[in-house]
């Protein structure tokens, strides 16, 4: 049997999928073991037991300044700013993408202008969302908006204008008007698209925000990375990296889910 027409059983699938991240584990304490052998105080590569230690200082004492649990507000900070930008930019993306895939005159008019705009490295005008807006709550979130929304909305207006013209002249046979058609036809097939895009912008979204809150912030994910680099803190940058991949996993496995759930025939259609 060809290796393209092999599928693994479902015990074996699973551990397929653990073994990429054994071999990673495997590798880093190898190394850890090596370096604190030769000396104990290395700090580039620490054990296990001294990120746990520091999580553990971070996630269930309180701070002696603040009397805050650190890690937890860091991520309340962090997602409250993520959670945001990705609302605005998700009805933002979809309302132009909509428009722009529907309407010929709307795209010749902004389609082009979207295609600019996607163009522009967003960390490039960090600097000016921060002259514009402040050093505040606000500039984090315009910079996660300003980054994925023209990209939604060009992925919303292509896959506008891959619906197969017959849907969209059959309902205006059946007396539908524009807007008819954009609320009844069109809508329906975007919003699982959507969700996707949404999917494949979350990584971006965080380096956004993570790259913001390293610049100016005073609580935050990105902001305590940040903070504590000067002290070569790597027991609390390494765990506070894998919670960052933790949160945008659960986050990518939640919008699958809420397509599977509100839109189950884009999930059959792609098996």
């Amino acid at each position: 049997m060809r290796l393209v027409n092999r599928q693994p059983e479902r015990g074996a699938r699973f551990l397929l999928m653990l073994l990429p991240f054994i071999v990673l584990v495997g590798v880093y304490f190898f190394g850890s073991t090596a370096r604190l052998a030769g000396n104990p105080d290395d700090k580039l590569l620490p054990s296990a037991s001294q990120m746990v230690a520091a999580i553990h200082h971070a996630a269930l004492e309180e701070d002696g300044r603040s009397g805050e649990y650190i890690l937890w507000a860091d991520s309340a900070a962090s997602l409250k700013r993520l959670g945001l930008g990705l609302a605005v930019a998700a009805l933002l993306g979809l309302a132009m993408g909509t428009v722009t895939g529907v309407f010929p005159l709307a795209r010749a008019t902004f389609s082009p202008f979207m295609t600019a705009l996607a163009m522009i490295p967003p960390l490039a005008v960090l600097p000016i969302l921060f002259i514009v807006f402040g050093l505040d709550e606000l500039s984090k979130v315009m910079l996660i908006v300003i980054g994925i929304t023209p990209v939604l909305a060009r992925d919303i207006e292509q896959r506008a204008r891959e619906i197969p013209p017959e849907i969209l002249i059959k309902a205006q046979t059946l007396g539908a008007n524009s807007w008819t058609l954009v609320l009844r036809v069109v809508l329906p097939q975007l919003l699982s698209r959507l969700l996707l895009s949404l999917r494949l912008m979350l990584g971006s979204a965080w380096l956004f925000l993570i790259s913001a809150e390293a610049i100016s912030a005073t609580a935050g994910l990105g902001y305590r990375i940040f903070l504590v680099r000067r002290y070569l803190a790597m027991d609390t940058i390494l765990p506070y990296v894998i919670w960052i991949t933790l949160l945008a996993w659960l986050m990518d496995f939640a919008l699958k889910g809420a397509n599977r759930l509100l839109f189950p025939w884009s999930e059959g259609a792609r098996t």
